[in-house]
Parts: C-alpha cells; sequence; structure tokens
C-alpha cells in the first residue's frame, strides 16, 4: 500500500479499501494523487507495455485501441438495482440487488490477480463547492486512472475535504482480466459481453462495473455517477442532474444568457456547446459540453454547474468546419481511443478532413481511402481537458454555477417539428421534454431513421422511475415559480421534399438563439401556435443569410394534420408509466389534443 492511505482519515473507507483488496486480490495497492507526475509514469508503462502509442504529432497525446468487444456503452448490460422493480420503471434494465451482487461477487473474486488496484479520490465538480460531490473508483485499469485525471478532479484535497467522516460515492471497477503468474497481459484487457456489468445501487449511492474498460462502463464519474446516480440523489435532495449542455450568449449590450440543452445523440449537442455565433456583437461561451448539475441559489433561480473537468468526445465527425472549437481543444495533453493513425504519427477519423493514403485503423489492421470498413470506430472518442477550450468561460468552475435563463429540448426530425417553438408554460415545457424524439441514426440504438422518444435526452441515464422523474421537474417548477427559466424545443434538421436541409445549422444556429434570449428580455414577439410560441419570420434575424423567405416561412409553419399523427405514439409511449405518470401530463396531451382541434 503506497503512502497517501496512511493520510486517508476516512475508517469506512479505508476499510472498503481493504475489503475490496481481499476480494479482488490485486498484486498492489496504489492510492492516486492526480499529479502530472503520477499520470506521466501511468503512460510510459503504458507505452512500455503496448497499451498505448504516443502521437509525435501532438504534444502528450496518446492513442489507445479497445478490444472490438468493448467499444461503446453496453445498455442491455446496465443494471438500475432497488428492491422493488417499479423503482427502475419501464425504461431501465432492473435486477434485485441481492442477485446482482451476488453474480457480482463471484467475478470480483480474486479478478485483480497480477494487477495493481487504483484507489481515485475524486470530485465532480470544483473541490469543496456547494454543488460538488466526491467519488472513490476503485479500479485495475491504467487507462482509467489517466482518463479520469482529466475527466473529474483527482486530487489528494479530495481526500482532505472527506476528512474522517465524509460522504463519498463508492464506484467499484475492474476489466475482468486475472493475470496468472508469467501471463503476458494484452493491450486492452476486458472480460467477455455476458460477463459484463455496469450496475447501479441507487439506494445505496453505490456503483459497481465488472468487464469493461471502456468509456463510461469504466469512467464511472461519467454517466454511471454524474447522472445515474446523482439523478436518484437530486431527486431526494431538492436539484437536478441533467444530461445539458451550458452555454453563456453576451449580448452586444453585455447582458449574460446562460443555457443549457437537453439533446439525444447525433443532434448537434456538442457542436452548440461550442457555437460560434454568426450574428455580430453576440459572444458566447462553453461552461459544459454534456452535464449539469442544478441546484436553487439564495435568490431563488435555478443555478447550474459542469461537474465535469473534461471532454469525452465522439471523434468522426468533428473537424474544423463543424467545430473548430472542439479542434483546437484537442491539439496537446489528449487521450485518443479508436481513431485512425497515420504514418507521421498523429490521429484521422472520417469526417475530420482529406483522408490519408495510409493508416492503422482502429483495429490495428493497414487501412487506405479504398478500403470497406471506416478507419476510426464510429464511437472513436477523444478526452480532453475542458480547460483547453479557446471558448471555455472564465466562470465554468465557478463552485456556486451560472444562473440558468433557458432551457432548450431537441431532437433530429426531418419533418413535422418547426425550427423553433417556445412552451407556453413550465407544464407545457416538461411535456416537451417528457416526449422529445429523434430519428435514429448509426451513433443511436435501433434502426436507422425510426424515430425514438428519448425524454430529457435521459433515456439512457434515469436512475429511478421515469415517472417519478417528470414528476420531480414538475416540483422543481413549483418551488422556482416565476424564477423558472423560460423552455424552447428546437429541430436543426428539417428537410425539405428533396430531402435537403433547410437551415444551415452550425454557428446559424445563433440566429435562433438571439430570438430566445430576446424572448427572456422582452424584446421579441412570437405567434401562438397549436403547439406553442413561434417567431414570425420577421422575428429572425436573418441578415446576412442567404435563405429564401419561403423556405423560412415553411420552418416556421405549424400543420395540425402532421401533430395530430403524432399523437397515437405520444400515447403510446405515456402509457408505458402507467399510474406513474403524473396527472399533470396526461393533462398536457389531452390539452394539444384540444388546441390541435
Amino acid at each position: 500500500m503506497n503512502s497517501s492511505s496512511a493520510e486517508c482519515k476516512h475508517a469506512k473507507l479505508n476499510q472498503w479499501v481493504k475489503e475490496m483488496a481481499e476480494t479482488c486480490g490485486p498484486k498492489d495497492i496504489h492510492w492516486c494523487d492526480g499529479s502530472k507526475a503520477e499520470y506521466d509514469r501511468l503512460m510510459k508503462e503504458m507505452v512500455a507495455s503496448g497499451a498505448t502509442l504516443p502521437l509525435a504529432k501532438r504534444p502528450n497525446c496518446f492513442h489507445f485501441r479497445s478490444d472490438p468487444s468493448d467499444v461503446a456503452r453496453v445498455e442491455d448490460r446496465t443494471f438500475i438495482s432497488y428492491p422493488e422493480e417499479i423503482e427502475a420503471g419501464p425504461t431501465n434494465n432492473w435486477m434485485h440487488p441481492d442477485q446482482l451482487k451476488a453474480t457480482m461477487r463471484d467475478l470480483y473474486k480474486d479478478c485483480m490477480k497480477g494487477r495493481t488496484m487504483y484507489i481515485i479520490p475524486f470530485s465532480m465538480g470544483p473541490i469543496g463547492g456547494p454543488l460538488s460531490k466526491i467519488g472513490i473508483e476503485i479500479t485495475d485499469s491504467p487507462y482509467v486512472v489517466c482518463n479520469m485525471h482529466t475527466m473529474t478532479r483527482v486530487s489528494t484535497k479530495v481526500l482532505e475535504v472527506l476528512g474522517a467522516d465524509g460522504e463519498y460515492i463508492p464506484c467499484m471497477h475492474s476489466v475482468g482480466a486475472p493475470l496468472e503468474p508469467g501471463q503476458k497481459d494484452v493491450p486492452w484487457p476486458c472480460a467477455p459481453i455476458e460477463q459484463k456489468y455496469i450496475s447501479h445501487f441507487p439506494e445505496e449511492n453505490l456503483i459497481w462495473s465488472y468487464g469493461s474498460g471502456y468509456g463510461g462502463n469504466a469512467l464511472l464519474g461519467k454517466k454511471c455517477l454524474a447522472l445515474r446516480i446523482a439523478s436518484a440523489m437530486a431527486r431526494r435532495e431538492g436539484w437536478m442532474a441533467e444530461h445539458m449542455l451550458i452555454l453563456r450568449l453576451t449580448s452586444p449590450e453585455g447582458r449574460q444568457f446562460h443555457i443549457t440543452g437537453a439533446f439525444p445523440s447525433a443532434c448537434g449537442k456538442t457542436n452548440l456547446a461550442m457555437i460560434q455565433p454568426t450574428i455580430p456583437g453576440w459572444k458566447a461561451e462553453c461552461i459544459g459540453d454534456d452535464i449539469a448539475w442544478l441546484k436553487i441559489g439564495p435568490d431563488g433561480r435555478l443555478y447550474a454547474i459542469n461537474p465535469e473537468a473534461g471532454f469525452f468526445g465522439v471523434a468522426p465527425g468533428t473537424a474544423y468546419d463543424t467545430n473548430p472549437m472542439a479542434m483546437e481543444s484537442i491539439k496537446e495533453n489528449c487521450i485518443f481511443t479508436n481513431c485512425a493513425v497515420t504514418d507521421d504519427s498523429d490521429v484521422w477519423w472520417e469526417g475530420m478532413g482529406p483522408a490519408p493514403a495510409h493508416a492503422i485503423d482502429w483495429k490495428n489492421k493497414d487501412w487506405t481511402p479504398q478500403s470497406e470498413t471506416p478507419a476510426a470506430h464510429p464511437n472513436a472518442r477523444f478526452t480532453a481537458p475542458a480547460a483547453q477550450c479557446p471558448m471555455i468561460s472564465s466562470d465554468w468552475e465557478k463552485p456556486e454555477g451560472v444562473p440558468i435563463d433557458i432551457f432548450i429540448f431537441g431532437g433530429r426530425r426531418g419533418s413535422v417539428v418547426p425550427l423553433v417553438y417556445e412552451a407556453l408554460n413550465w407544464d407545457h415545457g416538461v411535456f416537451l421534454g417528457s416526449t422529445a424524439a429523434s430519428e435514429t441514426t448509426a451513433a443511436n440504438i435501433g434502426a436507422v431513421g425510426n424515430l425514438r422518444r428519448d425524454p430529457f435526452a435521459m433515456l439512457p441515464f434515469c436512475g429511478y422511475n421515469m415517472g417519478d422523474y417528470f414528476q420531480h421537474w414538475f416540483e422543481m417548477g413549483d418551488r422556482l415559480g416565476d424564477k423558472a427559466p423560460k423552455i424552447f424545443y428546437v429541430n436543426w434538421f428539417r428537410k425539405s421534399p428533396e430531402g435537403k436541409f433547410m437551415w444551415p445549422g452550425f454557428g446559424e444556429n445563433s440566429r435562433v438563439l438571439k430570438w430566445m434570449c430576446e424572448r427572456v428580455a422582452g424584446k421579441a414577439g412570437a405567434a401562438d401556435t397549436a403547439i406553442g410560441k413561434l417567431p414570425k419570420p420577421e422575428d429572425m434575424d436573418t441578415g446576412g443569410l442567404n435563405l429564401d423567405p419561403a423556405t423560412l416561412k415553411e420552418l416556421l409553419t405549424v400543420k395540425p394534420a402532421d401533430w395530430k399523427a403524432e399523437l397515437p405514439d405520444m400515447e403510446a409511449h405515456f402509457a408505458k408509466f402507467g399510474d406513474r405518470l403524473p396527472p399533470r401530463l396526461a393533462k398536457q396531451l389531452d390539452e394539444l389534443k384540444k388546441r390541435l382541434g
């Protein structure tokens, strides 16, 4: 055991570490301190073992290739475990805690044989902040340690804040690949798919993960803690844990507007978090790209922090023409996973720019533009420190957070849903979030083009019955009263009958954001429709935009017949929640039917 364990004065934590060590049987135990020296030493060891490759073109950057069986979230191996199945609800995989723990205890037995057990003290949110939470992750993966250094705040200061009896969330992880004496390790150890478990016990604030070394399955501060466990904690404690970006927009007059937005995957969330406004005088700053924790402040307004310290972004499709700020954020000090590596020792992926004449693909095979398979895995990732983003806000680590003015929901819809509309009131806004839907892409589960309801973009991440989650949103609105943020719904993906995108998107989305900010400020008009308040064409700033007036009119048109055709799917979606569906949501659906006539 290294020296940091002597600095841990938390008897319960020390006992837990001792129990896990006795169960898992590691050859060494290392308490992480979050230092650069620790990171550099682990990377050097992984370079020497062949687990990672340094990238000559990018200072202090490394590329990893995962096992082909371990490339993404495994939703069917992810469990929300309560004694009663109804508490997990219809959208989660459930197993009884006794059964799940018994299965996993068997798997944990001697699972770290021949490996080092790392204890990672980390903070989600600034260390010691009023909205922050402490986690302790036990893992046998140095890859996980290095990623957690970037994605969370790993430090001995966390143990100081924890003291002798502070609260922490235990996060247990193993790749599930013990080493026998003399056995050679593989570059990416993991267990077979049927042995992978990502298990959450919300009543105990406990996370157990086994068998996967990839992404949120292994970096347990991310979706496991910051959304699944935190959402359940937030409901008990009266705050909100949401799958949302946080963005600051400053008007030419100097007024700041803070926006959070929830979008399913492949709907432009990271691009919006790092938007470069095209309208003169407006400035954007990124506070977070993925997760927001929101709490009512002393003034009665809702304040948000980004609990993470880094970006764990999808690489394919990220390019200077789609997201220049992301590209600038990944020039140095980054970890890349499952990209292609070029002959001059750089990374490449589809959508990044001109293809190299030759590369080594994510499966470690030769690749050329004539190859039939992609060079990078569709879920290839970069792990980058948020502080490296050129447009990161100076207030991104403000412990008390920033006051939220606007919530945005959205999805990818080729038809029916207009470019933007405003909720009639808070209850109607909760209805918009609860019925949010997107046409599936390769990044989602399911056949491409199907409509998938993803309420609040929380479908894979809500740590309890989603009907109760909807109710929690209503209760937060009741507490906020007239200080509640305005709620909007957007669709950047409307298509013409010929199948072309009608709205240019990317930086031009700032025109839509401007209208929202002006609605908050009482400066912009709107027309009442059956689905909500829409901007009239003259309310939108289209100066300098080469957009045909007929196209703009179509983007801002509501066709009642199309919306009536949506109603049966909404009804079926709500029916899943049975008597856990809040009556206020059923009432919103009835009111929409009446307005549609």
